[in-house]
Formats: C-alpha cells, sequence, structure tokens
C-alpha cells in the first residue's frame, strides 16, 4: 500500500472534494500542499452539503490527520471561521486531528485589498481572481518577505518581519494612490487571531518521518487544477500557484518519490471559472443546461462556471506534464439527459488542424475546437455503484475517454454522494 496524491485535470472544479472524501477511508494522513481560501470542495454526506477551503477533506473521518501544508498560503481569519462552521455541523476539531505548517505563510487584509485595486485597474482585461489576496501572499513568498505562522511566537521577529512588510508595500501603495499600512493595524489583526491559530501550529517533518517508519498511508490533496498552474496552465490567466503534483513533494517537505500513484479528477465535460481561453465552451443554450443540472456555481465565490464539451487534448496536455496514473471521471450522471455527447478532438489554429494545446496567449484565443459526436445515452446513470448498471453508450463514452487519454478510468463517481462511486482500480494498491 503506497501514498497518493490527488490534483485536478482541468480549470479546477472537478470533484476533487469528494474523491478525496472517499479515499480518505483508506488514509491515516490527509495533506493540503499548495492554493489558499480561493478554492473550494463541497461533499454531500447523508443529504447534508458540507463546504471545505482549507482544511483538508478528511477532517470528516474520525481517526484521520489532515494537515495544512508549507505550500499553503493561509488567511488565519479564514481557517478559524472553517473550523467553527465544521463544529457546528458536527465535525469535532481539535489539534489531534488539525495541523498547520510552521512554515505556511499567512494572508492578511491587505493583501485582499491589493488583489481588488489591481484587478478594479485591470478593468476589460481582468484575470478574473477571487479577491481573496492569494496572489499577493504567494508574491511575499517568493519575495521573502511573508510573515509565516511560525514567526506568531517570536515577537522580536515578527515585528521585524512587519517592518519588512511594510517598506515594500508601502511604496507600492503610494503608486497606485492607496492609503499605506500602519504597523499597530497590522499588529493588531495578529492579535485577533494569534492565540486561536496557534494551538494548531506544529512542524509537520517529524509527522512525514513517523509515517514512512510506521507504513502509514498519506493522500496528497491539490486545489484548482493543472490548467490553472502558473507554468504549465493557461497563462495568465493561472492561479499563483504550482498546481501540478510534484508540488506535492514541495508543498509538504516529502520526498518527490514518495508522492505515490497520481490520480487526476476529470470531470465528463469541461468548466471554467473567471477569465481565460475555453476550446469547447458552449454559450448557448446546450451550455446552459449543463451549467443547471449539474449546478455549476463555484463552491468558494458563487460564480457561475463556464461550460463546454470534454476536451480530450486539453487533458492530453495535463497527463503529459503531470504524469497522472489513472483518472476519477466525475458528474457523468449531468450529461444523462442529452441526445448527442461531443468530444473535443483536435483543434484548427489559423486553418490547419493541430493536436495538442498551444502555449502562446494569442493561439489559444484564436483555436477552434474540432469535435466528435457521440449519440447520448438518455437513460440514468445517477446513483449508479457498479458498471453493470450503467447504459451501453454511457460505457461506450467513458471507454472513449480512456483511449484518446491513454489512462485508465480508476473511479467514476455518478453523483455528488460519497456512496455513488464505482471503483475500478484502487490507488492506494496501484
Amino acid at each position: 500500500m503506497g501514498n497518493v496524491t490527488v490534483i485536478g485535470a482541468q480549470w479546477g472544479d472537478e470533484g476533487k472534494g469528494k474523491i478525496v472524501d472517499w479515499l480518505s477511508n483508506q488514509a491515516d494522513i490527509v495533506f493540503r500542499f499548495q492554493g489558499g481560501n480561493n478554492a473550494g470542495h463541497t461533499i454531500v454526506i447523508e443529504k447534508k452539503k458540507i463546504a471545505l477551503s482549507l482544511i483538508p477533506s478528511g477532517i470528516i473521518r474520525k481517526g484521520t490527520l489532515s494537515v495544512i501544508g508549507n505550500g499553503v498560503v493561509v488567511n488565519p481569519s479564514a481557517l478559524l471561521e472553517e473550523i467553527k462552521s465544521l463544529k457546528k455541523h458536527g465535525v469535532n476539531i481539535s489539534s489531534k486531528n488539525l495541523i498547520l505548517s510552521d512554515c505556511a505563510s499567512i494572508i492578511f487584509s491587505f493583501h485582499k485589498n491589493i488583489d481588488k485595486i489591481r484587478e478594479e485597474r485591470k478593468g476589460t482585461n481582468k484575470i478574473g481572481t477571487t479577491g481573496r489576496g492569494i496572489g499577493p501572499a504567494y508574491e511575499d513568498k517568493i519575495g521573502r518577505r511573508a510573515i509565516r505562522f511560525g514567526d506568531l511566537s517570536d515577537e522580536v521577529t515578527l515585528n521585524e518581519k512587519i517592518k519588512n512588510i511594510l517598506d515594500y508595500h508601502n511604496i507600492i501603495l503610494a503608486g497606485l494612490n492607496s492609503r499605506p499600512l500602519r504597523f499597530e493595524a497590522i499588529k493588531k489583526e495578529i492579535n485577533t487571531f494569534r492565540k486561536s491559530i496557534l494551538r494548531y501550529v506544529k512542524r509537520t517533518a517529524p509527522i512525514l518521518e513517523n509515517a514512512k517508519l510506521e507504513g502509514k498511508r498519506i493522500l496528497f490533496e491539490g486545489a484548482q487544477g493543472v490548467l490553472l498552474d502558473v507554468d504549465h496552465g493557461t497563462y495568465p490567466y493561472v492561479t499563483s500557484s504550482n498546481t501540478l503534483p510534484s508540488s506535492a513533494a514541495v508543498g509538504t517537505g516529502i520526498s518527490a518519490k514518495q508522492i505515490g500513484f497520481i490520480l487526476g479528477i476529470v470531470k465528463a465535460y469541461t468548466t471554467r471559472v473567471g477569465g481565460g481561453p475555453f476550446p469547447s465552451e458552449l454559450d448557448c443554450d446546450i451550455g446552459k443546461k449543463l451549467g443547471q443540472i449539474g449546478n455549476e456555481f463555484g463552491t468558494v465565490t458563487g460564480r457561475q462556471r463556464r461550460c463546454g464539451w470534454f476536451d480530450a487534448v486539453l487533458l492530453k496536455h495535463s497527463i503529459n506534464v503531470s504524469g497522472i496514473d489513472g483518472i476519477a471521471l466525475t458528474k457523468l450522471d449531468v450529461l444523462d439527459n442529452f441526445k448527442e455527447v461531443k468530444i473535443c478532438i483536435g483543434y484548427k489554429l489559423n486553418g490547419k488542424k493541430i493536436n495538442y494545446f498551444p502555449q502562446s496567449e494569442s493561439d489559444q484565443k484564436n483555436i477552434v475546437p474540432i469535435y466528435e459526436t457521440h449519440k447520448g445515452w438518455l437513460e440514468k446513470t445517477k446513483g449508479a455503484k457498479s458498471w453493470t448498471d450503467l447504459p451501453a453508450l454511457a460505457i461506450k463514452y467513458v471507454r472513449r475517454i480512456e483511449e484518446l487519454l491513454g489512462v485508465q478510468v480508476s473511479l467514476l463517481s455518478t453523483s455528488p454522494k460519497r456512496e455513488d462511486t464505482i471503483l475500478v482500480k484502487n490507488p492506494f494498491i496501484g
């Protein structure tokens, strides 16, 4: 039995929350390795919806340790609110089952303000950020001026770091004709969460070392999706971190050799939130129908998602850059009521056929999808728990996806419910 790393293989919102929740029953530890509270998971348990943004999905499982790794940027107020909300749902949370890395960087309210100011100035060219300060917080981290949770216990170091933050950001804010940051205000903000948050802050290296020695199984959980990766996604319409499975090593401190089986979560069609290219987008009644049936609204922002047909070319790109070993195909049931379904198998660029996703921003805007049309099954797949429950045409659709991607479906999800999952190959066994 090995470890498993779960990533989104599209633009996020693929249904990672349910899959991680389902797999966490076999895991001893669930480790979140990148992103912030700009991403969200919705898990449905006994008809009850539970929304998660920062806390790993394993928190729902008794006996499973949830860890927020050093690669995550964390808004402490948002984290404390999430803990409070989960407790209202009857989820027991303490320092025994939730740990926050002392090396994780803090998102402050000024990060959110900077995020919003920048986005407003871009006008029609805005990226479509969530406005939660993720980008500015990562910039501070890369610029070596971030305040980390471990700093909260050292007053001298903390004060020096606050001054360093002020020196940098106040120059930028002056250029934007915005109000400067004040030392006292930042210190006051820290004091609102310091005591409450420090009970969860620990070194995470011993957790990884002990897990290896004791043969414990770790489930590494990523946020967003491969196509939002800052290097390999649809740049500049991307997130501010690397969403590839290799980030599981960087964002936790484990060896890259130990990230285990890489499971890519793939929606049976395609969705995207915010700006940026989307070759198979359906700006028509079919796209609206996909969104209505699939309830395509962001967990964190509530924004309506753009919808389109399954894009095998994009997925092939994701597989190539991330080394996905198997996929979990979600939301197949959303396609139950379509007379025909389509798969994008190539593009036309300047009148020529291409079988790859171009990296040029202008090319991405100009590519036209080439579709393969399949007869819809017009039968119920929702709630199916085995292959024998699926219509023949639905199975044919899944097999064609496997053929185009060159990767086997390991799990098939047929509704948001935990139990409506078909296991083909257990990722923990590999």
